[in-house]
């Protein structure tokens, strides 16, 4: 493409656009116009050979790795383009808004000669092949980039992606969506531009300021005064109003349904605190530890709240909430109030929410709370129908002023929600309840007020956690101002049960749903919601909406955004709490109880029977397809690696009636017992819970007991170097594949090797034997000077042991991804071939890196479990 298709396409005596310019400087430069023509999109413009090279992203740049935008590339513009911002008139080409959304210089990602016109031959030579990949010192887009060119959607298709780096994120970062260089939004621009091609006066819009930009530093944006760090705040609170509004400069958030919590990081510490400043390090450990590797002095705001399936909040399962198997715990941080030595309080909030997607680095648990570009009302809609608790509006210049309740922060409620003070409980006559309703109230002018009567919304065990929490309370008065009637008929109830009071000190405070508030003040038909623990009861009072229209007037509709919720799928944390020494869970319907949790399995390593645990839960989607429907060998060591062992085969009688068993007939009793099978994740948690630090499953499964899954080779060294197992597995594969056959290699978790080849239970365990027979016979030949075929150990002289006989009916082998009861907490570890090499050791892979390893590369070992072998046609093509 050249300037001739620029030239082309425009009338320059109706739209003066530049036609030419030439570069300044050393370096060269880049620019992200965002444009809304006809269709909103993002301009990438790199300089390259006097001119910009231009695509047109539809989505704009993503900062996330992940991401891959569509660009299409368009003609080249001339460099003095890269200057403007302002309005094409309606009716040219390309007629709408344009803002200079990034700019800065850019370089070829190897750069290394310092010359500029080097750079561009390297460039342009890389723009020929299909692919550029440069790095970017933008005031937005940062680090490393690629251009690869598609055919997604013709020739003139390319994919621009971020490359992993620093300044990677997984945050939106087109919500940064004002100009670096006038500080204006594209909506701002429109309505207030001077600069539109082809009137007279027209000039390019000069920045407020000069940023100078230098290579590998990111720009500096000017902060407020240095001061001392902040060891105690009171957050910001928003007011309550009836219903939702549309009027431009306000930004929309969900309101989460949670508990506040300000986090303080300060010098490596990290504190969680309450609206009422109690601490919540110890109770939401998982945001605690996920906050520890923040290497900044800041200061958080945010909400913590546990999330289902789809990304919405339940404060049921908050209150609820003991460890990572309760549900997805995560902190939404929705506002930055200090950075190093310096508050960002006085800053406007959209300033303030672009440092924090600066600053924030990506984590399953600490995210950001996403601001949403739309009218309220659409968005009310929306929230509505997703059953949010409601929505939170948000003027976008607004500061922070800690403990005041801002009317430049509002929240809209989809359901009447209240906190209120407990003063009391009910009992019925005859009911076998802890208690059968709540009495609450709030406070005015400094006095309780009776608000109506609890009765739904509680478990059995819910009612009797709260009663431990009621004993001290108890008091012999009412602590309401007027006591209130507990067996006054009404209409809906004319003859109710009758109850006895039981009253208590004012000091808990729980949450409650309910329909409407009588003219006295009570609610009708109030739902339990729970314990509010970040509350003081001095501080509940009745909440009542104000009028919208008094604090925000009707005005223009906002651009519209599709508005999009979700929450992604999480990695698995934590399955028990690390305090509790036993702890129940309920798994696939099943309720499990786990003790000893701080019994020490590996004394040396200090790994706990709770870390044993905890990593076969996060490890279940992984290691289930190995386990699932076969029976096991249970090899126990309920005090771990050093305390005694033993196998057990026959659980008849000794586990839960749920659990799955297979029968069989044992010769040396003459008795009927019955082998343990895992089908679930229930299942292989109570086989670790009883001590069992390994996996031993058939390699067949109930459905086909006769018929394994796979062949198994054992390379099992007694005192040889492990090299020499090494070669033993590679001269294996290579044999395996001269009858165009591949096997799957895995640690033992202790010394050897095992090699495993798919059958799919097409064979008996006879046939997989006699075939395994013939391979390690094979190995054994080409390597007979330290491997051996010999079952009895002294006759194997010290050598290698092939062992094909572990294809026998009833053999089991620690399983792939199972623990083993060794020094250093190992783990039979799958391999690629690749690293079946010089310097590989069993101890490279524990249950300190399995989890990561796994998250990263996934299952290698999935295709063991895949299409099986045809032995004749492999020992045909083995000449046998």
């Amino acid at each position: 493409m050249s300037l001739s298709t620029y030239k082309k396409k425009r009338v320059f005596s109706k739209t003066p656009e530049p036609v030419g310019g030439k570069s300044d400087g050393k370096q060269l430069h880049f620019v992200v116009q965002k444009h809304a023509a006809s269709q909103l999109h993002y301009d990438f413009r790199l300089e390259m050979d006097g001119v910009l090279k231009s695509w047109a992203v539809p989505k704009g740049p993503s900062s996330d790795p992940s991401v891959k935008r569509l660009a299409m590339m368009v003609e080249d513009h001339p460099f003095d383009y890269r200057d403007f911002e302002g309005i094409i008139p309606k009716g040219q080409y390309g007629g709408g808004t344009v803002i200079i959304w990034d700019k800065g210089y850019y370089e070829p990602a190897e750069a290394n000669s310092g010359d500029k016109r080097e750079e561009e031959k390297n460039l342009l030579k890389q723009l020929s092949k299909g692919k550029i990949v440069f790095t970017l010192y933008g005031e937005k887009l940062k680090g490393q980039f690629a251009l690869v060119k598609s055919s997604y959607q013709g020739k003139n298709s390319w994919l621009l992606m971020k490359l992993k780096d620093k300044y990677a994120k997984p945050s939106d970062i087109t919500q940064k969506d004002k100009s670096v260089v006038s500080g204006k939004t594209i909506q701002q621009v429109e309505k207030t531009s001077k600069n539109i091609y082809g009137r007279k006066g027209f000039e390019p819009v000069k920045p407020k300021k000069t940023i100078k930009i230098v290579k590998g530093k990111a720009p500096k944006k000017s902060l407020n005064k240095k001061g001392k760090f902040p060891t105690r705040l009171t957050p910001m609170l928003a007011t309550l109003v009836d219903k939702p509004f549309d009027k431009e400069g306000w930004i929309y958030e969900v309101k989460w349904d949670g508990y506040r919590c300000l986090t303080f990081l300060n010098k490596g510490k990290v504190e969680l605190r309450s609206r009422n400043d109690k601490s919540f390090d110890e109770k939401f450990y998982p945001v605690h530890k996920a906050l520890e590797g923040m290497k900044i002095d800041a200061i958080l705001d945010g909400e913590i709240v546990v999330t289902n399936e789809v990304g919405i909040s339940n404060f049921g399962d908050l209150q609820n909430w003991r460890s990572e198997a309760d549900g997805e715990l995560k902190f939404y941080v929705f506002d930055f109030l200090w950075l190093n030595d310096r508050s960002l309080m006085d800053l406007p909030l959209v300033s303030r929410r672009e440092k924090l997607l600066e600053i924030m680095p990506a984590n399953p648990i600490v995210q950001i709370s996403q601001t949403f570009e739309s009218t309220g009302t659409e968005f009310f809609e929306v929230a509505k129908k997703m059953g949010l608790e409601g929505i939170m509006a948000k003027k976008a210049d607004s500061m922070y002023i800690p403990g005041a309740r801002s009317k430049e922060w509002l929240k809209i409620k989809i359901g009447k929600r209240q906190e209120v003070v407990i003063g009391g409980f009910t009992k019925n006559d005859g009911s076998n309840k802890s208690f059968s309703s709540l009495l609450v109230g709030v406070y005015k002018n400094g006095k309780l007020h009776y608000s109506g009567k609890i009765g739904t919304g509680f478990s059995d065990k819910l009612q009797m956690d709260m009663m431990q929490k009621f004993k001290p309370l108890v008091s012999k008065t009412s602590p309401f101002a007027a006591e209130p009637d507990i067996n006054k008929p009404s209409r809906f109830r004319p003859d109710p049960p009758h109850s006895t009071a039981t009253w208590l000190k004012p000091e808990l405070v729980c949450e409650v749903g309910f329909t409407e508030l009588t003219a006295s003040g009570v609610m009708r038909h109030p739902t339990f919601e729970g314990m509010r623990i970040d509350k003081k009861a001095k501080d509940v009072t009745e909440e009542t909406p104000t009028s919208t229209r008094k604090i925000v007037k009707k005005d223009t509709v906002l651009h519209k955004k599709k508005i999009i919720m979700r929450s992604e799928k999480q990695d698995r944390k934590t399955f028990l709490n690390p305090t509790d020494e036993t702890q129940e869970r309920t798994i696939n319907g099943h309720k499990l109880k786990f003790t000893n949790l701080s019994k020490t399995f590996w004394p040396k390593e200090g790994i706990t029977k709770r870390d044993m645990l905890n990593y076969y839960y996060q490890l279940a989607p992984f290691i289930l397809p190995y386990m699932k429907d076969r029976p096991q060998s249970l090899n126990r060591h309920p005090n771990g690696i050093t305390g005694e062992s033993f196998y057990q085969k026959d659980v008849t009688g000794k586990v839960p009636d749920w659990i799955k068993t297979l029968p069989y007939h044992s010769e040396a009793d003459a008795r009927d017992k019955n082998f343990m099978v895992c089908t679930d994740e229930a299942s292989l948690l109570y086989i670790a819970s009883l001590g069992c630090i390994e996996m031993n499953p058939w390699s067949s499964r109930i459905q086909s007991p006769d018929n394994p899954d796979w062949c198994i080779i054992d390379l099992d060294p007694d005192n040889n170097k492990f090299e020499h197992v090494i070669e033993a597995a590679q001269v294996t594969r290579q044999i395996l594949a001269s009858a165009g056959l591949a096997g799957y290699c895995k640690t033992s978790g202790s010394t050897g090797l095992h090699i495993y080849i798919p059958l799919a239970a097409k064979y008996d365990y006879d046939a997989s034997k006699e075939f395994a027979r013939l391979i390690v016979t094979m190995v054994n030949r080409a390597l007979p000077k330290f491997t051996s075929i010999a079952r009895p150990t002294k006759d194997r002289k010290g050598k290698i042991y092939l062992d094909f006989l572990q294809n026998r009916p009833q053999a089991t082998l620690a399983t792939a991804y199972s623990l083993r009861p060794k020094p250093g907490a190992t783990v039979s570890m799958p391999l690629h071939w690749e690293e079946v090499k010089k310097g590989l050791k069993i101890e490279n892979f524990t249950i300190f890196n399995a989890i990561p390893r796994l998250k990263e590369q996934g299952d290698i070992f999935k295709p063991v479990l895949g299409k099986g072998i045809n032995i004749q046609k492999s020992l045909k093509a083995l000449g046998i």
